[in-house]
């Protein structure tokens, strides 16, 4: 599949069929997160990849008990080790880069026949406690990852260009 492809057929997915998502394939996922680009090359991005039925099921609680969360094979905490750095348009690197990350992970995982959902719905703290992650380390998303019940294409709704884009000034 190509990265236009890709970018039209990938959709949220909240039903996951009950099948396992071999390690080669959750591995590349990874490898196109680590290949983002990032502030200053920085690669703040840190990932805890969680296959074990219970830990899921506790994740999917401290998301606002979406359940799915804990139904899909593969659950991934997006994180980030940070300095908290500031880029020079004001803008903190670590969920920029954290999010650019997520979304080659995404786009892949759509090209390998995989389904995902961005999950900005949780609590932190307990987030951090069920997977042991120290402190000073940034939870920024959780991205269930599995193969999609429904394969139908989603029509998206979204704004035209003449609606978004300026050419030279606003």
């Amino acid at each position: 599949m190509d990265v236009y492809t890709s970018i039209s057929t990938r959709k949220s997915v909240r039903a996951f069929r009950d099948r396992d998502v071999p390690e080669n394939v959750i591995s590349r996922l990874l490898e196109a997160a680590r290949l983002a680009p990032s502030a200053s090359n920085r690669q703040e991005w840190r990932f805890v990849v969680v296959r074990n039925p219970e830990t899921r099921k506790r994740l999917a609680r401290v998301a606002s008990g979406q359940k799915f969360v804990g139904e899909a094979p593969v659950v991934i905490a997006c994180c980030a080790e940070t300095d908290d750095h500031v880029m020079a348009c004001g803008q903190p690197c670590y969920p920029i880069d954290v999010a650019i990350a997520i979304d080659h992970l995404a786009l892949c995982a759509t090209a390998e026949g995989l389904g995902t959902c961005w999950i900005g719905a949780f609590d932190e703290g307990q987030i951090k406690e069920i997977l042991g992650i120290p402190p000073q380390i940034r939870v920024v998303a959780l991205l269930p990852v599995g193969y999609p019940q429904d394969l139908a294409l989603v029509e998206k709704s979204r704004l035209p260009l003449e609606k978004i884009v300026k050419y030279e000034r606003w």
